[in-house]
């Protein structure tokens, strides 16, 4: 497969191992939940009756009173009480050996090259730390989403793409399978996809 470069005439040769492969949606499920699964921080936590403090004592004697008997004022039912089924710090990680993260990141790279979503650039930089420059640097490509892949991250880029949602950077060895197939261009240089190609060949 050959993907011409972005207003030139000249075209890169995309090897079909990686650009050619069928898509193969439930590999893809499994490596985009795994991913997802493993960015979870999993510090959610609440406190039970016996985490809240206080209420060691008996609010009121067990009979005689005509109200229900209570041994604690920090139960579920009771204000400021305990939750009943507390959540609890947990580790969610996934594993995904390299072979199938390998064969789910060139079934990606294939249906994106099919969909014409690729860019490819001879080289992307800039001379300045400017937000707005790098969105003029874009702009041409005409798409409200983007994954630039670069063989590594210079500190302006760096700098200038951190207020942006939409536009993501990173290098062809930390591809992220979710940002792959949430953009909807994906752009490469000559270098990144050199990189690619001795990764995933």
């Amino acid at each position: 497969m050959q993907l011409t470069y972005y207003k030139e005439k000249t075209s890169a040769d995309l090897p079909e191992t990686i650009f050619e492969q069928d898509f193969n949606e439930d590999l893809v499920h499994q490596l985009v939940n795994t991913v997802i699964s493993n960015n979870h921080s999993g510090t959610k936590a609440q406190k039970n009756r016996s985490d809240v403090s206080g209420g060691g004592k008996k609010p009121w004697r067990q009979k005689g009173t005509g109200r229900a008997r209570a041994g604690t004022t920090r139960g579920p039912i009771w204000r400021s009480g305990g939750v009943t089924f507390a959540a609890r710090p947990q580790l969610t990680k996934k594993k995904i050996n390299k072979k199938m993260f390998k064969n789910g990141i060139k079934s990606i790279l294939s249906k994106l090259a099919k969909e014409e979503r690729i860019i490819m650039v001879k080289d992307f930089s800039l001379d300045e730390p400017k937000t707005k420059k790098l969105l003029e640097l874009i702009s041409p490509f005409e798409t409200s989403s983007m994954t630039i892949i670069l063989d590594e991250i210079s500190e302006n880029l760096h700098l200038a793409s951190r207020n942006l949602k939409n536009i993501d950077i990173t290098t062809a060895d930390q591809i992220n399978p979710v940002d792959l197939i949430s953009h909807e261009k994906i752009l490469l240089t000559d270098k990144s996809l050199k990189k690619i190609i001795g990764a995933y060949s």
